[in-house]
């Protein structure tokens, strides 16, 4: 919005104008203006739940703190949405194609969290939104993004070239002049890092396009349910899910940046994105508005993300990802939600089959999602076995150790780019 007003200015000579050219100046910009309103009007949002009674209703599981939580407003995801859009709707490109179907990622998942979250709450009922629409309403956003950068023409890349000297080693890395559609995306630890969704479809024949297409339309489905998914469960803890997410959306600033820069790209051979420089400013306002919302959402937490909140931050990085095309990093760059998701998965599958096998079932872990595991007294799994309790860690090591984790994989991610 303003930078089409900052571009006319600049052309009349106004004095600064020309800042706006700028990524590095509307990122930072985006950044601040997130942070200010995410912690400006977090407070008056947090009253508004308050007088509303919108608070979270806590069951009884045996959780050092917990019960403390109870009656702490939720929905608070909504001051993460309004400290994402704002800042995007000011300091991007809007005419950009990413641009759009990040908002649309937004407020799409903005509005299902929102319903899940208001059925809770005022329906009283602790269920929710049923399971089916919730996976419809992902597979329909997952349907906008792979068609939208399948159908797009400013969805195009410009892909990375070796040039091999005599010894048939590479010599320079060249970006190709010429920007096409392509279904290719980076792997990880490969010396020849482009993977083409294509070669799975081979045996198509002369369905090979439609076929190809399909598979990366349903590969973006997947992803974008299980990242949002995932985001959903981490959230159970002050700061988790928020910190969490904070972490994931500067490596993905980074590599959004790296994409965009030709320089940058040729040196780590990997693929430019044309574009992509506006998912920078993007990534800014995520990371000021997840970071502002730790302001009250910090142990102990003043107010929770709700779905509202986790369903929003999982979408955004899952499309964010595959917008970038490293999707394939996905399961480092969220190997906290991955762990968390698979600990849910695992938990139920094995009670399941002991209850069938031995007619009782058992657990691996002393609850799921994964954080809960450390904060319930008792034994399961292993510890059951050897008969060795393990300790209770406070909630706010917990999280903070989760978040170092979560930094560690992070770096792991970027450095991946050279590491093959």
């Amino acid at each position: 919005m303003l930078y089409d007003l900052f571009a006319y200015l600049d052309q009349i000579d106004f004095p600064g104008a020309g800042m706006f050219r700028y990524i590095s100046f509307r990122s930072g910009m985006a950044m601040m203006f997130a942070l200010f309103i995410s912690t400006m009007i977090g407070r008056k949002i947090i009253n508004k739940l308050q007088l509303m009674q919108i608070g979270e209703t806590v069951r009884d599981l045996g959780l050092e703190g917990q019960m403390n939580k109870k009656g702490t407003p939720t929905m608070g995801g909504i001051i993460i949405i309004i400290s994402i859009l704002i800042p995007a709707l000011l300091f991007t490109r809007l005419n950009n194609i990413y641009i759009i179907l990040m908002l649309i990622t937004t407020i799409w998942l903005g509005t299902l969290g929102f319903v899940d979250d208001y059925i809770k709450v005022f329906k009283k009922d602790k269920a929710g939104l049923r399971g089916k629409f919730k996976i419809v309403a992902q597979v329909g956003l997952g349907l906008i993004v792979g068609m939208t950068l399948y159908l797009s023409p400013e969805a195009v890349i410009r892909e990375n070239v070796e040039v091999m000297n005599r010894e048939n080693v590479v010599e320079e890395v060249q970006i190709n002049p010429l920007e096409t559609k392509s279904t290719k995306t980076t792997i990880p630890f490969i010396k020849n890092n482009n993977f083409d969704y294509a070669w799975l479809a081979s045996w198509a024949g002369d369905w090979k396009e439609e076929v190809t297409w399909l598979f990366f339309v349903l590969v973006v489905i997947v992803i974008v349910t299980a990242v949002s998914n995932g985001a959903n469960l981490t959230d159970g803890l002050d700061g988790l899910a928020a910190g969490s997410s904070a972490i994931m959306g500067v490596a993905l600033g980074i590599l959004a940046y790296m994409s965009s820069h030709i320089e940058f790209a040729s040196f780590l051979n990997i693929m430019f994105l044309p574009g992509a420089e506006e998912l920078v400013i993007f990534a800014s306002a995520f990371i000021g508005a997840t970071i502002g919302f730790l302001w009250y959402n910090s142990y102990p937490a003043q107010v929770f993300m709700g779905d509202t909140g986790s369903l929003t931050l999982g979408g955004i990085i899952a499309v964010f990802a595959i917008i970038i095309r490293k999707e394939l990093l996905i399961p480092i760059l969220c190997g906290i939600f991955l762990v968390e998701s698979l600990s849910v998965v695992m938990q139920v599958a094995y009670f399941k089959y002991t209850k069938r096998k031995y007619g009782e079932g058992r657990r691996i872990f002393k609850m799921t999602p994964l954080h809960h595991h450390f904060q319930k007294l008792g034994n399961a799994g292993i510890q059951a076995l050897i008969q060795r309790p393990l300790s209770v860690v406070p909630e706010s090591k917990l999280v903070i150790r989760f978040w170092l984790i979560g930094i560690i994989l992070a770096v792991i991610t970027i450095v991946t780019l050279k590491v093959r």
